[in-house]
């Protein structure tokens, strides 16, 4: 089974970090995101990528191209021209790059990578910004019971500010950071048949828009609930705080020993 994965942004509402390099490969802990967001794939037995590249793209092919460099002690034979590698530490991986464009929007993008899907066998999609310990194995299991086209993960967004309940002016309740209204939102981590694609018209067509909307619509469209840890990095200040709870030990979203 393969994902996709997109990750062709500007990433500008984190422009203190994404004006140097994609979003995606922003570090949590040392590693970029898109590579906290494999782990939890391939934890989960999906190890065959599809990359959707954009801005500052050929960062995300070096990364990988360098992938045993990044990850291995080596010795530099100057002289006869040869590197040998120390106790290399390989990903069971298969990552495909696709220049999606710089200017596409969501939807254009997995439209551009449609013919690196097989017909009638379910992919998984998702953004290059957020992290979860999602259970990606019964939510497979979720899509091919329904047999809909497409399964959305449904999350509680985390909360950013203290609530208070009033009583006239007077303050009766405090909760600070309390999790959102238990409204769901779109937390990405999608599962999918390779026909949504038909519905992306081009490039400038976000997923989000048309695509979703006319699989709702049509009663294509179910929801997986998730209801444990799921952050995204839209901002410095998200990004400081998945780093602190890396730094701690207390990351929920790696799920792999």
């Amino acid at each position: 089974m393969k994902a996709i994965i997109l990750a062709g942004g500007m990433g500008t509402r984190i422009s203190e970090e994404s004006h140097l390099r994609p979003k995606p490969m922003i570090e949590i802990g040392g590693r970029p995101i898109l590579w906290h967001i494999m782990k939890i794939y391939s934890y989960h037995g999906i190890n065959d990528f599809v990359i959707c590249l954009g801005y500052k793209g050929y960062m995300i092919k070096e990364y990988f191209s360098n992938y045993f460099l990044h990850n291995a002690d080596v010795t530099i034979d100057a002289e006869k021209n040869e590197i040998t590698y120390h106790n290399p530490k390989a990903e069971p991986w298969r990552v495909t790059m696709v220049d999606t464009g710089e200017a596409s929007m969501t939807g254009g993008r997995l439209k551009r990578v449609a013919s690196f899907l097989t017909p009638g066998e379910p992919f998984c999609f998702t953004y290059g910004d957020c992290v979860g310990n999602i259970d990606i194995t019964a939510q497979i299991a979720f899509h091919k019971e329904h047999g809909k086209r497409a399964t959305l993960t449904g999350v509680v967004p985390p909360g950013r500010y203290g609530s208070i309940t009033l009583d006239g002016n007077r303050i009766t309740s405090f909760v600070e950071k309390p999790p959102g209204d238990n409204t769901l939102i779109n937390g990405g981590f999608f599962v999918l048949d390779p026909s949504v694609t038909d519905l992306i018209a081009g490039d400038s067509i976000p997923w989000e828009a048309a695509p979703l909307e006319t699989l709702a619509r049509n009663d294509e469209l179910m929801a997986w609930r998730h209801e444990g840890f799921w952050h995204p990095m839209d901002t410095l200040r998200d990004k400081n705080h998945l780093e602190q709870l890396w730094a701690q030990g207390k990351a929920p979203w790696k799920v792999w020993a």
